[in-house]
């Protein structure tokens, strides 16, 4: 019988890659408050704490107060409207691991610090409806990750403990949002932050393609038999 009966799933840097409609996005924003722009390499070290986060993080130093923070995030927010879907894609093997995952009964859902709406939206771009039995992203009075509530309540929605469900990311953020809702986590090095901050930050397992991870459920199970 399977340890993991239930897997949640980051959005940005772990299904899709996102940097680029993000990144032109604040650049964008950025250019009509007066600001030089980003590369995208730098912006992966930005993405992951929610969209004003980003802006702030953005911002020259010195400048990042909060009446700049609001009107950037507003000018952001209509640049992200018109973009977000232009450049964003699944990472490779990524598609075909949630229909394994879906074909092995693995219940899946999604926890992202991108917008609902957005996170919603894009979900529904690239993956065939019913691969998710929850999909959430950042929700007015619902906190942010690290914050476990809103990957807790997708265990409810499965009916599982936290216990039985592996947590997958590509970022700090993630791994501790595992770890405070005592799930496994499994760290992605294909997206934002890489291997070295994953197992700094003690995720239970690091891959570096998406085909690793049925193996690890596998061979979790074998050694819970």
């Amino acid at each position: 019988m399977l340890r993991y009966k239930g897997a949640i799933i980051d959005l940005d840097g772990t299904l899709l890659n996102t940097v680029a409609d993000l990144g032109d996005s604040v650049n964008a924003a950025l250019g009509v408050l007066g600001f030089p722009p980003h590369d995208y390499e730098a912006y992966k070290k930005k993405i992951g704490h929610g969209f004003r986060n980003l802006i702030e993080v953005s911002l020259p130093e010195g400048k990042a107060d909060d009446t700049l923070i609001e009107k950037g995030l507003a000018i952001f927010l209509g640049a992200y409207d018109e973009r977000y879907r232009n450049k964003s894609r699944p990472y490779e093997g990524m598609v075909a691991l949630v229909a394994a995952l879906n074909k092995s009964g693995l219940i899946i859902g999604v926890n992202s610090n991108k917008r609902n709406d957005y996170t919603r939206t894009l979900i529904s771009d690239f993956f065939p409806e019913g691969s998710f039995v929850a999909v959430f992203g950042e929700r007015s009075g619902v906190p942010k990750k690290p914050d476990p509530m809103t990957a807790l309540e997708i265990a409810g929605i499965m009916g599982l403990k936290p216990e039985e469900i592996v947590y997958i990311g590509d970022t700090a953020t993630d791994i501790q949002t595992g770890k405070n809702a005592g799930m496994d986590t499994i760290g992605v090095s294909w997206g934002f932050r890489g291997r070295a901050e994953l197992e700094s930050c003690g995720a239970s397992f690091v891959v570096d393609k998406p085909e690793e991870i049925p193996g690890i459920i596998t061979a979790v199970s074998a050694t819970q038999a």
